[in-house]
């Protein structure tokens, strides 16, 4: 059951839609222009992502970067939603760094502002609250969404996620980020220096953090706040994680098998628990 959000601050959000290649995977797998709108359960992605948002009662108002206009022709649903509800489009750019600068540009810098992703297919508005929630109380300038490895695992062994393993565990990120003010925001430029070694932790790590981080990561020495923390004094602005207790807010849909299995998960009841003990 959703649960409507009950704080007094309320966010925009920004939802990356587009492709990373002209020949996007999940959308050759789903025969669609755009894997935005790629269907799972018979419903597009990005579509599923929208309404997490809006029903969480946290969102006042949408941009959207993505899909290419021509796919918006392929989806009527998305392309009359847009019209209808407080939804911005923007044309997705060349990265998904530069695709926040965009929208970023159009969003008053004292709003709060949410990130995620079309391809979060298992988003809910749940997950929406509870990051949100824990996000305000970190008073910080900005926050990012993790889950714990061992968390999936033991609800999805047979899933496959990129993990980055710190001395306290191992992470996935589940595509939620938070900038609460204009210091916040200065994560994005950041965060194009570094994405395009997002599978490769070991060398985003050394990216990030230089060559006495990265020895800290190889040698098992370097904890996620310890990270975090040099990250902060590097950029001079504080940066804290949110982990979430929900299983399903480490799966994105990478692949056409991931897109199976975020079938699978959406198939089975009661998907937007948290695991016992954890909420």
């Amino acid at each position: 059951m959703n649960k409507a959000y009950s704080g007094s601050r309320q966010f925009v959000a920004i939802v990356l839609a587009g492709d990373r290649s002209n020949d996007d995977p999940v959308a050759r797998d789903a025969g669609v222009s755009c894997k935005a709108i790629a269907p799972i359960c018979g419903r597009p992605m990005v579509l599923r992502v929208l309404e997490a948002l809006e029903d969480s009662g946290a969102i006042h108002s949408i941009v959207l970067c993505g899909p290419p206009a021509p796919a918006l022709k392929d989806c009527p649903e998305l392309a009359e939603k847009i019209e209808q509800a407080n939804i911005t489009w923007l044309p997705s750019l060349d990265s998904p760094s530069r695709s926040v600068e965009s929208a970023l540009q159009i969003i008053d810098e004292n709003e709060h502002v949410l990130l995620t992703t079309a391809d979060h297919a298992l988003l809910e508005a749940n997950i929406v609250n509870y990051f949100i929630s824990r996000t305000l109380e970190t008073r910080t300038d900005a926050s990012v969404g993790l889950v714990e490895y061992r968390t999936i695992a033991d609800t999805y062994p047979e899933v496959k996620r990129t993990v980055i393993q710190f001395s306290n565990g191992g992470f996935c990120s589940c595509n939620l980020f938070a900038f609460l003010n204009t210091r916040g925001r200065q994560l994005v430029p950041f965060w194009r220096q570094v994405e395009q070694r997002r599978k490769r932790p070991a060398k985003m790590i050394g990216g990030i953090l230089g060559i006495w981080g990265l020895l800290s990561y190889i040698t098992g020495k370097l904890s996620l706040e310890a990270a975090l923390a040099k990250v902060s004094s590097r950029l001079q602005l504080d940066i804290s994680p949110v982990l979430l207790p929900f299983p399903q807010a480490g799966v994105d849909v990478d692949t056409a098998e991931d897109r199976q299995f975020a079938e699978k998960i959406l198939s089975s009841p009661e998907v937007s628990q948290p695991l016992p003990g954890q909420q």
